[in-house]
């Protein structure tokens, strides 16, 4: 049985978890290919909303085997007080599987975060300060811990040591802050080891044999394409791969297993954190959106930047992505907007661009070009197909569906669990 890939097709926060959720019930095991702590997901089950930050949305969905992936990084602390908070609102996380090779998130990589970003002062990226990044660091410069290390304390501990000649030194010559020592950060990471243990497995292996048995297996990237390291907006990006073809290095499982890649799009754009948003609006428009949306991060409850819907980015994600579908979020938001911005193309010093412009700096310059559709007044949020939508809402759907390049197979109306125009089976 072929795979499936959930990825955000902007920047973050499009509603991945609500429609992991909703194939959840459908699926067999979902899995967290990337990210960390950092990654939240928003899901409304029941009127109940819950919201999750580094385990997968799938561990609300009553038969998949939740999966924490390879290339995700993992803050021991926050998992154990999430599986706890979910726990005492009765939900069951005992299915979870943790990969034995993801990196661990150490406290000296939330203090490095923290302390780069004041130093970088107005070029700050604007990151979460949870020490994702300063952990993907360590892991590609293989001073990283992973999870099978905490089961062996003489290789934890010297793991510990490399890290932290470098880390002391930055840490104390550079910012004036304490030196770290070895004991403090082994004992940290071994009070966890117990209750980790029965929890970790070869996820690699696990997944395969999953396919290989008929099982369907969903993907949730966290994050988004334009945070993508390799093909967002660089340098304000994750230090991941939040796309396609990050999900099947993130899990280990081969490329030519995915049959579907699901781009998941709101029906406006926003962003958290610093870097450039063509779009983005400053007036009252940027606030009905924000305030409507309930634009706000789920880790970090910053107010999310708002602008229109950006088809010129549609179509670059799924070029990028090999979508097969788009899941389209949030179009009830929309709902009492006399007239609806959509662009559909750039001008960069007054040269048209239908496409991406190659250069950050061309990028950092764009000015959307808008097309403008007629708005609508109606409450959508009973509408189960789309010709339940009024007319207008219906038209802008196909308008984006057209621009994109990529058909949309499911369209959100509201926040909860069924409110959703399924258009297409997204597994069959």
């Amino acid at each position: 049985m072929p795979a499936i890939v959930i990825v955000g097709a902007q920047w973050g926060d499009e509603g991945k978890g609500k429609a992991t959720d909703l194939l959840g019930s459908r699926v067999d095991y979902v899995v967290k290919p990337n990210g960390g702590n950092n990654a939240g997901h928003t899901v409304v089950v029941g009127g109940e909303k819950f919201e999750l930050k580094l385990l997968p949305a799938g561990i609300l969905s009553p038969n998949a085997v939740p999966v924490i992936g390879n290339g995700v990084v993992v803050n021991l602390e926050a998992l154990f007080e999430e599986i706890e908070g979910l726990e005492a609102r009765g939900a069951d996380t005992s299915r979870l599987r943790i990969s034995a090779n993801a990196h661990l998130v150490a406290p000296y990589h939330q203090t490095m975060d923290k302390v780069t970003e004041r130093f970088l002062g107005k070029r700050a990226i604007g990151t979460t300060g949870r020490g994702i990044g300063p952990t993907y660091m360590d892991k590609v410069g293989r001073l990283g811990i992973r999870v099978q290390d905490i089961f062996d304390e003489s290789i934890l501990r010297q793991k510990i040591d490399g890290a932290l000649r470098q880390k002391n030194e930055l840490l104390v010559k550079l910012y004036n802050r304490r030196s770290i020592t070895v004991d403090e950060i082994a004992e940290y990471f071994l009070s966890f080891a117990d209750r980790l243990r029965p929890m970790v497995v070869d996820t690699t292996l696990l997944l395969n044999d999953a396919l290989d048995e008929g099982k369907v297996v969903l993907m949730e990237g966290g994050q988004a394409t334009y945070l993508d390291v390799d093909h967002g907006t660089y340098p304000f990006v994750t230090s991941s791969n939040p796309t396609a073809g990050g999900a099947s290095v993130g899990t280990g499982i081969g490329p030519t297993r995915i049959n579907r890649s699901i781009g998941i799009v709101k029906a406006y754009t926003t962003r958290v954190g610093a870097g450039p948003f063509p779009t983005e609006l400053f007036d009252e428009w940027g606030e009905f959106l924000q305030k409507t949306g309930g634009e706000f991060g789920v880790n970090t409850g910053r107010p999310r930047r708002c602008g229109w819907f950006d088809a010129v980015m549609a179509r670059h994600a799924s070029r990028i992505n090999g979508f097969t579908d788009y899941f389209l979020t949030k179009l009830d938001v929309l709902t009492g907007i006399e007239r609806i911005p959509v662009c559909v193309a750039y001008d960069v010093d007054g040269v048209r661009y239908d496409e991406m412009p190659m250069t950050q700096t061309e990028f950092h310059h764009a000015k959307p070009i808008f097309e403008h559709f007629d708005g609508w007044t109606e409450d959508i949020s009973g509408a189960r197909t789309l010709d339940d939508l009024p007319v207008n809402a219906r038209d802008y759907v196909l308008a984006l569906e057209k621009m994109s390049g990529t058909r949309i197979s499911g369209v959100g109306v509201g926040p909860g669990r069924d409110e959703v125009i399924a258009v297409r089976d997204l597994i069959d």
